[in-house]
């Protein structure tokens, strides 16, 4: 069993008064987290809200009634609740009428999910989310020097549990999780008509994995509007697909202010929609692979370390760049990001010249485990 970083979190927050919601992708571990942090734990009622009798059991539901379902339990789990009608209020009803219970609660969906908890429970929740394993829990689980030998598998495979936990079987269940398994609450709950134009878009981001995205360009590709690509990218999203990196500015003319980037969550999954598996070696993708990896893995760091910091990439009109830089207390670091460790960058005068206040790192195979650990 590999330990999760939120393991110890959420267990500090149990019976603190407060509903604690676990949300992230499909197959990315959250009912098992679960089972395992009350595993030790008396009196657990466990529902699935993928089951009808679960919901059900929600409809037209009263305090009076939650009080006898729950009678003698001291933890509620509610997995997948996004499937419940009017979720947050019954949630609310829970922690504020039976507040010797905690409750836990999963969900596959941001965006459903987020919608309808966070103004019923606004003051009585602990959120979270659940990304694929990261770089650092797997140092934990195997060491850090087998998990250095495994890069590039990493790179290729990814970090789904699934995946990690099936040697031998990894293109299987890639291809099953891109096959639509990921994103279909996007097609159950936003009605979209034509779902091949989504996949299109995945592997169009997918080809141009780590450079500027121009939703003209992929519209005009999908023969789509603009807003509907915007739309689609947003679900992508808020389902915890993709994310993006917009471009740093402050306003200097030569900067570019509305670029963005996009990478994705699982370098795995990437792989997939493109159904290309190679090794490094016969790849020309390499360089775009590892930003992607550095990238989601730094993405989940900050998450799981309650680390606020705004990320960004940077460039000027007249192609100076720098691939990352995070915003934190005041201090710019910029990092440029490489594969190949024979090339030694360096930074850009302009950048080096506007932003004086700064440090600066290369991320490279040599040195990456202190940027993610």
């Amino acid at each position: 069993m590999i330990t999760r970083d939120l393991e110890v979190e959420i267990g500090k927050k149990l019976f603190g008064g407060k509903a604690i919601i676990i949300m992230g992708a499909r197959q990315t571990g959250k009912t098992t987290l679960l089972k395992k942090i009350t595993k030790n734990q008396e009196d657990v009622l466990w529902l699935n809200a993928d089951e009808v009798d679960t919901i059900a059991l929600f409809e037209n539901v009263s305090s009076i009634r939650l009080k006898s379902i729950f009678a003698g339990k001291k933890i509620i789990v509610i997995d997948e609740a996004q499937r419940i009608s009017n979720i947050g209020i019954k949630l609310k009803l829970i922690t504020d009428q039976i507040p010797e219970i905690q409750l836990l609660a999963t969900g596959s969906s941001a965006f459903e999910l987020a919608n309808k908890i966070n103004e019923p429970l606004t003051g009585r929740k602990w959120e979270y989310k659940l990304f694929p394993l990261s770089f650092s829990e797997m140092v934990k689980h195997i060491g850090l020097l087998e998990e250095n030998r495994m890069m590039p598998h990493r790179l290729i495979y990814g970090y789904y549990p699934d995946v990690i936990n099936n040697p031998g079987k990894e293109k299987e269940i890639l291809k099953q999780l891109s096959d639509s398994y990921l994103y279909k609450d996007i097609l159950m709950w936003e009605h979209i008509k034509k779902p091949e134009k989504l996949l299109k878009l995945l592997q169009a981001l997918a080809l141009q994995l780590g450079a500027e995205i121009s939703y003209n360009n992929l519209a005009s590709l999908l023969e789509i509007d603009n807003q509907t690509v915007e739309k689609y990218i947003q679900l992508l999203e808020q389902t915890y697909i993709i994310f993006r990196l917009p471009a740093f500015s402050r306003n200097q003319r030569k900067e570019l202010k509305r670029a963005k980037k996009i990478y994705f969550i699982d370098n795995g999954i990437r792989n997939a929609l493109l159904a290309n598996f190679n090794h490094l070696e016969l790849r020309s993708d390499t360089g775009a692979l590892w930003e992607n990896f550095i990238l989601s893995e730094r993405f989940k760091y900050l998450h799981y370390n309650n680390i606020w910091a705004n990320s960004y990439f940077w460039r000027t009109h007249d192609q100076q760049e720098i691939d990352y830089i995070e915003e934190k207390d005041g201090i710019l670091n910029a990092y440029e990001i490489k594969w190949s460790i024979k090339k030694k960058p360096t930074l850009s005068k302009s950048f080096a010249k506007t932003y004086p206040e700064h440090e600066y790192f290369v991320i490279n195979p040599q040195n990456y485990d202190q940027f993610l650990l």
